[in-house]
């Protein structure tokens, strides 16, 4: 059997559909960043990732259009406005770019882990050693420039240790226990999310066209901000660092490099993709105090994208992804 001639399943469409949308967003944002960019080294990751979507644009289009879908709309120039002053530093950009790097590695493996069709899982196998190349570019650049933050550092034991306590668990009643590397993990990846949330909500908030979408990025920003000081107070009261925030990286400009359709899609994003680091986090979580702080976040997330959903539906500029075929609407239709 020539496997490449199998139909794609839904699952298949569904993650082609997700890469191109989610791709074409970060794109845009890379050409913008790449026209304002001064730092040569910097510059030269950005026009690497924008020749790598390029490649990768190409061939989800041709897996699309072959299977007989409409390709997404997606963002496009029209979303860009290149002559748009400065609103971020150099380092704010590289940043963003490893960032959204750890993002589309969690898409590829996600897409590879349900792709069956050879073709697809050759395709998003490509697009893994791609987002690794750029990681590792990513790190090396910041730690060069003395700008990566690496999480807290821990002391070894003499010995391997066993629970001993039957409150090892608690964390609400005042005897909680010292943080685990394992649930550090989660921690300080979040606390990294919820930063960068944070600062394209304050970014995107100045240069906002509109009225409702700059009340939704304020409300963004209150609510990363929460997060943010709910996982950094766990983390000083062990005199542990937490991550230094990025707000003085982006400029006072008003003026808009995008569009408020990809600037309010962004931030959706971002929160979307958040809660399945905050599902992870709490199932790493031994605390019973971490959990309940997960278990808040993840209800004021649902929040934050239900307010998002009605605001993207209600400018129409929602996508609809393929959908099951209605059965019952069919049978009408004879």
């Amino acid at each position: 059997m020539d496997q490449n001639k199998l139909k794609l399943t839904s699952s298949e469409i569904g993650s082609l559909w997700a890469e191109y949308v989610n791709g074409t967003m970060t794109d845009t944002v890379n050409r913008y960043m790449v026209s304002i960019i001064e730092d040569e080294a910097i510059k030269a990751i950005f026009e690497d990732a924008i020749r790598t979507f390029e490649k990768q644009k190409k061939q989800l289009v041709t897996f699309i259009e072959n299977e007989g879908f409409p390709v997404p709309i997606g963002f496009t120039e029209s979303d860009l406005n290149k002559g748009a002053e400065r609103l971020f530093t150099d380092i704010f950009c590289l940043n963003y770019l490893h960032i959204m790097t750890l993002h589309g590695l969690l898409g590829h493996s996600t897409a590879l882990g349900v792709s069956v069709r050879k073709d697809l899982r050759y395709f998003y196998d490509s697009c893994d050693n791609d987002g690794k190349r750029m990681y590792h570019q990513t790190i090396e650049l910041l730690l060069e420039k003395g700008n990566f933050q690496r999480d807290p550092l821990f002391y070894p034991d003499k010995n391997p240790k066993f629970v001993s306590r039957q409150d090892f668990t608690d964390g609400i009643f005042g005897k909680e226990r010292r943080l685990a590397a394992t649930e550090i993990i989660s921690i300080s990846f979040n606390l990294k999310k919820s930063i960068m949330a944070k600062t394209l909500s304050i970014a995107f908030s100045q240069v906002a066209q509109t009225k409702e979408v700059r009340k939704f990025l304020e409300n963004s920003e209150q609510t990363a901000n929460e997060q943010i000081q709910a996982f950094s107070k766990i983390m000083q009261a062990d005199n542990l660092p937490a991550p230094k925030s990025w707000e003085t990286e982006v400029t006072t400009s008003t003026d808009s490099p995008f569009s408020d359709k990809l600037m309010l899609y962004h931030v959706g994003f971002l929160f979307q993709a958040a809660q399945a680091y905050h599902g992870t986090g709490l199932a790493s979580a031994m605390r019973t105090d971490l959990v309940a702080i997960y278990e808040s976040i993840i209800l004021k997330n649902l929040m934050v994208t239900k307010k998002w959903f009605n605001l993207m539906v209600q400018n129409k500029w929602l996508e609809q992804p393929p959908l099951a075929p209605d059965r019952n609407e069919i049978a009408k239709e004879k």
